[in-house]
């Protein structure tokens, strides 16, 4: 046996642990703990010792606890189950604290019972940004999705549970859940819930066993539905579902062949022409038979469903009313007005004719379109939106809610969601609500601390609206030269190389090939180089630190920057957005709209410019995981991620000032990196060489000492990046 390979003596271990724990100060005992360990080989010695040591990065009593428990139950459980224990164990204290968290350690056979659903099952939260994105491309109304303690939606929300652990395997279980989504997506989309629950199912004497045959029968039409909408799909969901049969059989659980009447039902309600109103004809046909129920129907909550669209149709009435009148104004036709042909003095014994708005079916099957006095027009998205969720509710339009509102006629108050004062965020008990949850990365605990960091967004009050102009004056020869640098950079050309046809021979390929051709090798066709006009899909975003450390000269450079690249970044015509970053520990992380993609360079955005000052600290991760999600919204083909700052991740006496937080920041890149874009960091902190290189990569990122060389350093990424 090697050397390296012998277990650790009783000694080398009781001193790891005293030192491991500070028994001088904490008081723990490790005798017992040595005792357990001393007898294990050295793979499963340092396999535990690893494991203490990340949880005591969470905390010592957890630790402790975890290396009693888990030479108890190194028999019982396999090494990726006691690692999704420790994690558990782990999460359970960032989100409820020591008690509970020192419970699931205990609790070795409790959570051996649930092992599968943490080895195998799918977290909501790994699961809930993929199948956002997969639901927002479905038609219909715009849903979002929740978690919850059960699979249902009340036709707005779809909830989830926690872990979704119905099938063996991880991946089908995930499927599983993209499926269950599917479904009450099409529950929306298809009418489900067109159905009036309170009087369709009072005269039945068993009322939920009625309501289960309508769940079953509409899951029959769902499915028909399914198969035409989205067939690739549906083959998955018809795998699972074998999948779950074979399991069930594997078990021993009989499955009960079902009558032919479900099959006649099948029929009827496969056509394409089936709706909700043939589900309820057929209910009394199938009441007392046994009931399918595959792996991926949902549970139906009509209580939840009423209550939400009660709530919805009224709001949406109002909303939809309100946009018609602001569409009539917009229009030029105001209601307020008499016609031209009425004479002096009779307006106020003729009404005013209002705008007839009115659905009209484009062509047969081809949808509907608004037409307003005979002529079809094009609302905005919002009135779309809202058009296509009524729809959805009443199957049309009523056309009482297609008259414009008078002047006055409703309170906002009534459709437009109450408005918290921002300044109150803090003080309260709902400094989360409606806020950003983003996990932060523990890179001693080698896991993501899951809902960690608290964000928001805040509007940045406008600074000296006379500002951008001083900055102009001052830097007139400045701007003018980087003008002509960025547009020259705008329309120049670029030379493909090792191109298979072309203008001239590629000189270094043609070398390349003939030497590979003595070397025996394939020589490549690739032996041509031609010039190509440069493709400028870009999108760049630009996050602004504003911690307190940028007071002074810092602050100055960089809002005199900002505006230099505005300047110039107009006439390259490139979409950008400008983002400011601060806040003060992992509860209050702050950022500060000064541009988004979609905002002008106008007056507005330059006083935001103006009034960029110092805050607090400077929470790196969290700042970097929002803005990439706000700039993976952007269609473009090079995405661009500039942090201009003056130091390295900080927060007030937190442990994010250690090298946890430039681990952090290191995967936020990362992870930046994976979704396409590319980071890079200009700083003006002479120290940066010390950690920038491990957060950014020695390519990506820079140091200025001078203002006027920022424009210039963001034009050589930009070659850098489209040559």
């Amino acid at each position: 046996m090697k050397a390296t390979e012998q277990p650790y003596a009783y000694a080398t271990l009781l001193e790891r642990l005293e030192e491991l724990y500070e028994v001088e100060f904490t008081w723990l005992k490790v005798e017992q703990l040595v005792q357990g360990l001393v007898n294990l080989d050295r793979n499963t010695q340092d396999f535990i010792l690893g494991w203490a040591e990340r949880l005591l990065t969470t905390n010592v009593y957890i630790s402790h606890e975890f290396i009693i428990r888990v030479v108890e139950a190194l028999d019982r459980l396999e090494r990726r189950v006691i690692e999704a224990w420790a994690v558990h164990a782990a999460d359970t204290f960032d989100q409820q604290g020591l008690r509970p968290a020192l419970a699931v350690i205990q609790q070795v056979d409790s959570f051996l019972e649930s092992a599968h659903a943490h080895a195998e099952g799918v977290a909501f939260d790994e699961v809930e940004s993929i199948l956002s994105t997969f639901v927002c491309g479905l038609s219909g109304r715009r849903l979002k999705l929740a978690q919850g303690e059960s699979v249902y939606t009340d036709s707005e929300t779809l909830y989830l549970p926690n872990i979704t652990a119905k099938l063996v395997k991880s991946k089908d279980n995930f499927l599983l859940c993209k499926a269950q989504v599917a479904f009450m997506w099409a529950q929306t989309r298809f009418g489900s819930f067109r159905v009036d629950f309170a009087t369709a199912f009072a005269d039945y004497p068993d009322r939920e066993q009625a309501l289960a045959a309508f769940h079953a029968l509409d899951t029959l039409r769902l499915e028909a539905y399914m198969e035409r909408e989205l067939p690739g799909l549906w083959r998955d969901m018809q795998r699972i579902e074998r999948l779950r049969l074979d399991e069930m059989r594997e078990e021993g659980v009989c499955n009960t062949p079902l009558h032919g009447m479900w099959e006649t039902c099948r029929g009827v309600l496969h056509t394409p022409s089936a709706t909700i109103e043939d589900v309820l004809a057929l209910v009394p046909q199938v009441l007392g038979l046994p009931i399918p129920q595959p792996v991926y129907q949902t549970r139906l909550n009509p209580d939840a469903v009423t209550a939400c669209m009660l709530a919805r149709m009224e709001r949406e009435k109002i909303l939809l009313r309100v946009k018609l009148a602001e569409l009539v104004k917009e229009m030029g036709f105001d209601s307020a007005q008499p016609p031209e042909d009425v004479e002096e003095g009779e307006e106020e014994k003729k009404e005013v004719t209002p705008p007839e708005f009115e659905m009209r079916e484009v062509q047969e099957g081809q949808g509907m379109e608004l037409v307003l006095d005979d002529k079809p027009i094009a609302p905005p998205e919002d009135v779309k939106q809202l058009l296509t969720s009524i729809m959805l509710d009443w199957g049309d339009v009523p056309p009482e809610f297609l008259v414009p509102a008078g002047d006055g006629e409703y309170d906002p108050s009534l459709y437009q969601k109450e408005e918290k004062d921002i300044e109150d965020v803090w003080k309260g008990i709902y400094h989360e609500e409606g806020a950003f949850l983003y996990r932060e990365w523990d890179f001693a605990r080698q896991h993501y601390r899951k809902n960690w960091c608290v964000l928001r967004e805040l509007e940045l009050p406008p600074g000296d609206p006379a500002y951008v102009d001083k900055v102009l004056d001052k830097y007139q020869g400045m701007i003018k030269h980087l003008r002509r640098t960025f547009e020259a950079m705008r329309d120049e050309n670029r030379l493909l190389k090792r191109q298979s046809q072309g203008d001239d021979v590629d000189i270094d390929a043609l070398v390349e090939a003939l030497a590979d051709s003595r070397d025996g090798s394939e020589m490549s066709d690739k032996l041509f180089q031609h010039m190509h006009r440069a493709d400028r899909s870009m999108a760049v975003m630009f996050m602004v630190d504003m911690s307190g450390s940028t007071k002074g000269w810092i602050n100055d450079a960089e809002r005199e920057a900002l505006v230099m690249l505005c300047e110039v970044l107009e006439k390259l015509g490139d979409r950008y957005a400008i983002y400011g970053f601060s806040g003060i520990g992992r509860k209050r992380c702050e950022i500060y709209r000064i541009k988004a993609f979609d905002d002008l360079y106008n007056s507005a955005t330059k006083a935001r410019i103006a009034g960029i000052v110092p805050k607090d600290y400077t929470r790196l991760g969290v700042a970097i995981r929002h803005l990439t999600e706000k700039l993976n919204t952007v269609e473009a083909k090079t995405r661009l991620l500039i942090t201009l700052s003056d130091g390295k991740p900080e927060d007030y006496f937190d442990i994010y000032n250690t090298q946890y937080g430039i681990e952090d920041t290191r995967q936020a890149l990362f992870e930046a990196r994976r979704t396409g874009i590319h980071p890079f960091c200009i700083t003006i902190d002479q120290r940066g060489k010390d950690y920038l290189p491990h957060m950014y990569g020695h390519a990506n990122w820079v140091e200025i000492d001078d203002v006027k060389k920022l424009p210039l350093k963001v034009a050589d990424i930009y070659r850098r990046l489209t040559s």
